[in-house]
């Protein structure tokens, strides 16, 4: 049975859905998808339909050099920082409806909702468009701070640059740097978001409290041993690296499964050479990604890991390389914010818990430089970056209204 909501200040959930509805429309794909590449034609005409959104909800309208879309509704003290929401609306080549757009969409919503009803916080509220979340984070890596300085770093796959790109949407890479904030211009930012994940839709939960975005830790691991005749080498004189490559695998899901704790380990991809049938694998490249919640605890299943490839050379004959290839540290969410989500949560009747992002967010480049946040609804099955991605209307709305609520608590305590 769903949960009744008290008669007190609440969004509309009809304005909400239909908005989602209408975004995704652009960029519709046959099956019911969305497609809206980052700086594509798509993208252009969806950053023009939220701009109208936000203009129409009283927010007064900008674009920083990074592109972001920022819209402001003035609170009573405009000396105060800003309570920021926000999300994302490029998607992935074959996406659903929901992946970003609900955060975008639902602080458009609580913006409306006040306007409805003549009312201002004592801070004013920046409802933000993050540039370019599914091909690197770029606007949000801007706000904190956290952007390459080469242009060719973000040089899209058809060779078009950054340049170009900002440009298209009133960026300016030229002056990319002026996009950066502190926590003296955003005293918080709270994300919504579909979870990703099927926790919260398996167990029946409406709300997730974000504990924090997990941090990773990926490379590469090069194995080369002796390429030789499949039938004529026998087998006690193998130097075989798609063995090794496979203890290696194991190794990785044992390390995961049996440490305590809450990581996940991948191995996601496997290069084999000569990746022939009568031939003796004589060097495999594989990748592995580790995520948790600990930076400290990363560390440490790193470091076993590596004591474990050592003894996969001895025993192998092989050699193992292993090539770090990315590094970032968690993002965790402010205690303070997590408490003022749950009282929403209670206040309004619906049951919640506690669970980490094991996918990235533009809330872990703003934990950066702020208190940080992030409510996940439910993702039906656990599905998305899909064109079946779904989250129920009553689920959508939910998550605004406790995302009203929570800025509304937020600007009482900061």
């Amino acid at each position: 049975m769903s949960p009744v909501l008290p008669l007190q200040l609440a969004i509309q959930p009809q304005r909400l859905n239909h908005h989602l509805a209408e975004l995704a429309q652009i960029g519709r794909l046959p099956e019911g998808g969305v497609r809206r590449i980052a700086y594509g034609p798509e993208d252009h005409l969806a950053r023009q339909q939220v701009r109208q959104w936000m203009q129409t909800a009283g927010m007064q309208v900008t674009i920083d050099a990074a592109g972001n879309l920022i819209g402001t509704y003035p609170g009573r003290i405009p000396s105060l920082p800003a309570l920021a929401t926000g999300s994302h609306i490029d998607t992935v080549p074959s996406g659903g409806r929901y992946d970003g757009a609900l955060g975008v969409l639902a602080g458009i919503e609580v913006v409306q909702t006040l306007q409805d009803h003549n009312m201002h916080l004592n801070h004013p509220i920046h409802v933000i468009v993050f540039t370019d979340e599914e091909g690197g984070m770029i606007g949000s890596k801007a706000l904190s701070g956290g952007i390459y300085t080469d242009p060719e770093h973000y040089r899209r796959p058809d060779g078009t640059s950054i340049q170009t790109c900002l440009a298209q949407i009133g960026g300016n890479w030229e002056q990319i740097r002026s996009a950066r904030r502190t926590r003296q211009d955003i005293a918080a930012f709270v994300e919504l978001h579909v979870e990703q994940g099927g926790s919260l839709d398996q167990q029946g939960i409406p709300i997730g409290i974000v504990e924090g975005i997990v941090g990773m830790r990926r490379s590469r691991i090069q194995i080369t041993g002796r390429p030789n005749h499949a039938g004529t080498t026998p087998m006690h004189l193998r130097q075989d690296a798609l063995v090794a490559a496979a203890q290696v695998i194991l190794t990785a899901h044992d390390l995961a499964l049996q440490t305590a704790g809450d990581q996940v380990a991948t191995v996601g991809m496997c290069q084999v050479w000569p990746n022939a049938s009568n031939i003796v694998p004589g060097r495999v490249e594989l990748s592995l990604d580790l995520r948790d919640l600990s930076a400290q605890h990363l560390d440490q299943l790193q470091n076993r890991f590596g004591q474990t490839l050592q003894a996969i050379e001895t025993q192998s004959g092989c050699t193992v390389k292993w090539i770090p290839v990315l590094q970032v540290d968690p993002a965790l969410a402010a205690p303070g914010i997590q408490q003022a989500i749950a009282a929403a949560c209670t206040e309004l009747g619906l049951s919640y818990r506690a669970l980490p992002s094991r996918a990235g967010h533009d809330a872990q480049e703003m934990a950066r430089f702020t208190d940080m946040g992030m409510i996940f609804v439910p993702s039906q099955g656990g599905i998305s970056h899909a064109e079946d991605e779904y989250t129920s209307p009553d689920q959508c709305a939910y998550g605004a209204d406790i995302l009203l609520q929570t800025l509304m608590k937020l600007d009482k305590s900061y």
